[in-house]
């Protein structure tokens, strides 16, 4: 494989959607470096969040460039063009450097039976005893099966073939960082579906230092995980496992890694991701942490006065909408309809039970998960106000500064890399 931009063992995703908090993401990292581990920020943004609220890349870019000179960040920095496929990638070429290509669409698209047969012929090592080492018994497979795995995933690689040869052709080779992400799927990949995937992106020459597999259990917007946590570290560990396997076998990049998609305060899996990598001595990308927009609405409510109107009636729109709002993200939230209050009601409320059911506090009686999933999604009323909502920010800039920077270096960073 070609030597690449290098993306270090320790990654963290961050959003930052009205591009206002980049500084006090980064103080987390900062943080982390003082605690002693290198976590570097990845500042992603998707073209679906980019045509809500209508902004362009190059203005993530020049927030994520601003912090890095305020605060005399020397340490690698990234921008992720998140998810992204031919019909979105033309925006993010000049201000990214990371690129995620999602192919979920084409997961189960039959590929070509040509394909198909070339690529079992070339693979031959797939057929047969698999023998991965640290996963304790050898997988049994045959042609048959092997077949099934590439009719299932490999149209979707090929396409990713395809857009990485175009960022080459725009960018040059070695001046990103690629992820594939198969994470949106109908179920779990087994470790050797996952070595199968590997061999078909090597086939593709895409050197990724990143992929995105999918996971048993739910991994909702802004919450906890919802799921087996035992299975969840075994398939983890395993996919770290079939990792190091496929790095040597098929020589991949040396520092190609997990990548934890919707990883935003999944707590109850934190302690596992984190014995994972110390076990494995892995790096790990843990991607969308620290549910920042939720901090700026917390850090609006706390504050009281104006900025808990801005809160209520951010609520109160998003309940008007909810339908509308919570449709793109169908698959990624879990809302319970008769557990949302009514807006009249929240606009009763003092700045402290607002934050109270907002904030991810399980511990806290009052702490709403169906709540905290709707203003999660409920950016876009935000967007329509424009200046009014920008200008609020700018207002209690110190108040959602030190929720924004706490919450993501004690609730995300300490558990994950630190273990703490």
């Amino acid at each position: 494989m070609n030597k690449q931009l290098r993306l270090p063992k320790f990654s963290i995703g961050v959003g930052d959607r009205f591009a206002h908090q980049a500084k006090a993401q980064l103080k987390a990292c900062v943080n982390a470096g003082e605690a002693g581990i290198d976590v570097v920020p990845v500042w992603n943004k998707s073209n679906r969040e980019h045509l809500i609220i209508g902004s362009e890349p190059l203005q993530t870019r020049a927030a994520a460039d601003a912090a890095v000179k305020e605060l005399g960040w020397v340490k690698p920095y990234f921008l992720d063009a998140d998810h992204i496929n031919e019909k979105t990638v033309e925006r993010f070429i000049q201000p990214c450097d990371f690129f995620t290509l999602d192919v979920a669409d084409l997961i189960g698209e039959a590929a070509r039976p040509a394909d198909v047969a070339a690529f079992v012929r070339r693979h031959q090592e797939l057929v047969g005893a698999v023998t991965i080492t640290n996963i304790a018994e050898p997988f049994q497979t045959d042609k048959g099966f092997v077949e099934g795995v590439a009719n299932k995933f490999l149209a979707a690689i090929q396409h990713a073939g395809e857009i990485y040869r175009l960022l080459v052709e725009k960018k040059g080779e070695g001046n990103f960082v690629p992820e594939i992400s198969m994470d949106e799927t109908d179920s779990p990949q087994t470790p050797l579906e996952l070595l199968i995937i590997l061999a078909a992106i090597v086939d593709q020459n895409i050197p990724i230092q990143t992929v995105a597999p999918k996971f048993t259990g739910r991994f909702n917007k802004g919450v906890d995980y919802a799921g087996d946590v035992m299975q969840f570290s075994k398939e983890f560990e395993e996919d770290l496992a079939t990792i190091a396997f496929a790095i040597k076998t098929y020589d991949l990049p040396d520092n190609l890694k997990l990548s934890i998609h919707s990883g935003s305060d999944k707590f109850s899996i934190y302690k596992a991701i984190h014995a994972g990598i110390k076990k494995f001595d892995a790096g790990v990308h843990l991607k969308t942490a620290g549910t920042t927009w939720l901090e700026e609405v917390i850090g609006l409510a706390e504050s009281g006065g104006p900025g808990l109107e801005i809160a209520k009636e951010i609520y109160g729109g998003a309940y008007a909408h909810r339908e509308e709002l919570c449709a793109p993200y169908a698959a990624v939230i879990d809302i319970h309809p008769t557990k949302l209050p009514m807006p009249d009601k929240v606009n009763e409320w003092t700045s402290e039970q607002f934050t109270s059911t907002l904030r991810h506090d399980p511990g806290n009686s009052s702490y709403n998960e169906s709540f905290r999933q709707l203003l999660h999604v409920g950016f876009k009323v935000a967007a329509k106000m424009g200046n009014r909502y920008l200008m609020a920010l700018e207002a209690n800039e110190e108040v959602i500064a030190k929720n924004v920077t706490e919450n993501l270096f004690i609730r995300h960073i300490k558990p994950v890399f630190l273990g703490v």
